[in-house]
């Protein structure tokens, strides 16, 4: 099966699953450098060719660097973050860190440059964005998007006249917040959304099927922590079993695994572009079946089965607020 590509912007097109590089940051397991461009390359061979990573997820960027250099001119997309801890964002401040970007991943011209920012009461991070689109005038960065935006901020940067292609945010089955007012928007000014946490850190997966709750300790990665707490305001423990039961019939249906379920459903809403599934290079290898997920066509009684749990649940939007709340 092809892995399926999308065209996020102009001149950038991407793969619809790409490779999660949170995973190398330490949270996840030590990642050994020469096993992992290894890995890289089994991922660029199978066709899965686009890397989602940050200036602070570890040694993501200068994987990215080395990589470049190990395969020469074979094509693939490297997203980056800028994350800066709040604070002047000025002319010099930003161009310093783009150039350290730029130099670490060994390009001349980042793909997509994703903004994070920690706190709204310091509207800062326009003057960021402000120097951003320079940077991009000047072919320094080909795209600007955003990560963990909320739509309310999105739409004073649009206001202010900046060109978004993205927004980065966590979007699964358990967690659908963007469909309440961020798609809508996004819609009518054409911006897509690049989805995370679709696998809930590997909960979404046979392995937690029918077991009891894991304790703190037996959270072994930092992804498992993170999303542990996200079924905790999602329902707890009891209801995400009952979802998990479900997805397991739709799965062996489909002939397909829970986490193929768990992607499709996610890669077939409204604005998705992507889906971001980790990879824990020269650990853990799921490339064979990440590539399932895009045969996997749910039907209507599928996604009746999932809604009939899921509005059994809290209300994430209520209790968080909107995307990237979690973060602030």
């Amino acid at each position: 099966m092809p892995i399926e590509k999308t065209i996020l912007a102009e001149n950038l097109e991407i793969c619809r699953i790409l490779n999660g590089m949170w995973q190398v940051a330490g949270g996840h397991g030590q990642i050994e450098i020469d096993s992992a461009i290894s890995d890289m390359q089994k991922y660029q061979d199978a066709g899965f060719t686009t890397w989602d990573l940050a200036d602070i997820y570890g040694p993501a960027e200068s994987l990215i660097g080395k990589f470049r250099r190990t395969v020469g001119n074979t094509e693939f997309q490297a997203l980056t973050k800028f994350v800066p801890n709040p604070g002047p964002m000025s002319n010099s401040i930003v161009t310093y860190y783009i150039e350290q970007s730029l130099e670490k991943t060994n390009t001349e011209c980042i793909d997509l440059l994703q903004f994070h920012w920690w706190d709204y009461n310091d509207s800062r991070y326009l003057d960021a964005l402000d120097v951003l689109s320079k940077l991009q005038n000047e072919n320094k960065i080909k795209h600007i998007g955003l990560t963990n935006f909320d739509t309310e901020r999105v739409k004073v940067i649009k206001e202010k006249g900046h060109s978004i292609v993205s927004n980065q945010v966590q979007y699964s089955i358990l967690d659908q917040r963007p469909n309440k007012i961020m798609t809508p928007f996004f819609a009518k000014h054409g911006i897509k959304i690049l989805a995370y946490g679709t696998l809930l850190g590997g909960f979404f997966s046979e392995k937690y099927l029918g077991v009891d709750e894991p304790s703190r300790s037996d959270l072994t990665t930092s992804s498992l922590q993170k999303y542990k707490n996200m079924i905790d305001a999602w329902g707890g423990w009891q209801l995400f079993q009952e979802l998990l039961l479900v997805l397991n019939e739709i799965a062996t249906k489909h002939k397909c695994s829970i986490a193929n379920v768990a992607t499709s459903f996610v890669l077939n809403k409204p604005q998705v572009a992507g889906v971001i599934i980790g990879a824990r290079l020269g650990l853990v290898n799921h490339r064979e079946d990440n590539a399932k997920a895009f045969d996997v066509k749910l039907d209507d009684f599928d996604l009746s089965s999932i809604n009939k749990i899921t509005s059994k649940s809290d209300d994430l939007f209520d209790i968080i607020g909107d995307c990237g709340g979690e973060y602030r």
